[in-house]
């Protein structure tokens, strides 16, 4: 299995962090057909072969992925299109 952890930092209220999450949550879903949930705050996501959990703290948004056998060939594309995302989302002010 490969991992993929990514902390952005930010300074979005609570709700903004959640937005911003949520928006993340439906690029991840729309691209690669997963489903999200909320638990608290953090946003589960999972499918056949990926399971991950974005975590919303004050200051900052850790995401954590985990990719079976078969989806960890596409690591590098998951990770840059997702780190991407985040840092435009977290970031926008």
């Amino acid at each position: 299995m490969a991992d993929i952890q990514i902390v952005q930092e930010h300074k979005l209220s609570p709700e903004g962090a959640r937005a911003a999450a949520q928006q993340v949550a439906d690029k991840v879903a729309a691209e690669f057909g997963m489903q999200c949930h909320w638990d608290g705050d953090v946003l589960r996501f999972e499918r056949s072969g990926v399971e991950g959990a974005l975590t919303l703290g004050e200051q900052r948004a850790a995401l954590r992925i985990k990719l079976g056998m078969l989806m960890s060939a596409f690591r590098p594309m998951i990770e840059e299109k997702v780190a991407d995302k985040m840092r435009r989302v977290f970031t926008a002010a």
